[in-house]
């Protein structure tokens, strides 16, 4: 499932990225790699504020759509 189903306060781990390989390696970079937990601060009209990495990112829906979940 992507990143995009998840709701504020729920959790996840990226089981993987697609994309092209601009776009993995951008997200890579944000810390988006297979295995790391994910979660939902907040989101409005499908963008999304995520904590990863003890970080917070904000992530637009058309990036956070290459992020696939366990």
């Amino acid at each position: 499932m992507p990143l995009t189903f998840l709701r504020p306060g729920e959790t996840g781990t990226i089981r993987r990225v697609s994309g092209a390989d601009d776009t993995r390696r951008f997200l890579a970079n944000l810390g988006f790699v297979d295995g790391s937990e994910v979660s939902v601060i907040s989101e409005l009209s499908g963008n999304l504020i995520v904590n990863i990495k003890d970080s917070r990112v904000a992530i637009n829906k058309e990036m956070a759509k290459h992020v696939m979940l366990r």
